[in-house]
């Protein structure tokens, strides 16, 4: 039987990382999506697309993905200390208790997915296990450092899981048919490179989470009467 090539190999991992069946939650979720199509703000297409992009523009762009890239050098140095630090400064950052609840059991169960795959050394779960209410990215970030994928790599697969998660809950709730999804994915993911390129540049005291409507869909959303998604 031939050796897997290390650069295959990197590629399934992270295929997986990025895979709509990895068993996180994260079907179970759409980020205030759902409360902006109650809220009327989402109601075709168009306005999806603009949506999601805007998302994307002012609260993963400046803060959720700068701070993806931190947790993985930290990751790649072994600084546990950094990566808590990092950690805490995320879900400081998350406005409402569903979006902080979301990150936290994200990253609690692809943790716990890690430890039960048994395909990282004890030491290097230890430094996981060192951070204390893991976030999402915190866990994705490390099983890409753990597994020599790059950060540019790593990074495009988190933010295209995070487009197709928002895609597919626009099309159960605005409702979309599989086309527009595909269109919404060939037109918003056709920009995540470009996203990378200013994320990768980004400075300390340029990380801002500011994105109000989003925020205020994700309050409304914990009132909301009858929802599928839980934020």
């Amino acid at each position: 039987m031939a050796t897997p090539d290390a650069g295959d190999l990197a590629l399934t991992r992270l295929l997986r990382l990025a895979s709509p069946i990895l068993p996180v939650g994260a079907f179970s979720y759409s980020q205030g999506l759902e409360s902006a199509v109650e809220l009327g703000w989402v109601r075709d297409e168009a306005s999806t697309r603009d949506w999601v992009s805007e998302v994307m523009a002012h609260a993963l762009a400046r803060f959720e993905a700068p701070l993806w890239c931190r947790l993985y050098r930290a990751w790649t140095r072994s600084d546990a200390d950094a990566a808590n630090a990092w950690n805490g400064v995320f879900l400081a950052g998350r406005e409402s208790a569903e979006f902080r609840a979301e990150t936290v059991q994200m990253g609690y169960s692809l943790r716990v997915l890690f430890a039960d795959c048994a395909e990282f050394d004890e030491a290097r779960l230890r430094l996981l296990r060192a951070v204390e209410d893991p976030a999402f990215p915190t866990v994705f970030s490390f099983g890409c450092a753990a597994w020599c994928i790059s950060e540019r790599q790593g990074l495009l697969a988190y933010l295209w899981a995070w487009l197709e998660n928002q895609v597919s809950a626009a099309m159960k709730t605005v409702p979309l048919g599989q086309t527009a999804g595909q269109r919404l994915l060939s037109g918003i993911g056709g920009k995540l490179a470009g996203v990378i390129d200013a994320v990768q540049e980004t400075e300390d005291d340029e990380l801002s989470n500011c994105a109000p409507a989003l925020a205020i869909a994700s309050f409304r959303h914990e009132t909301q009467y009858t929802r599928l998604f839980r934020s």
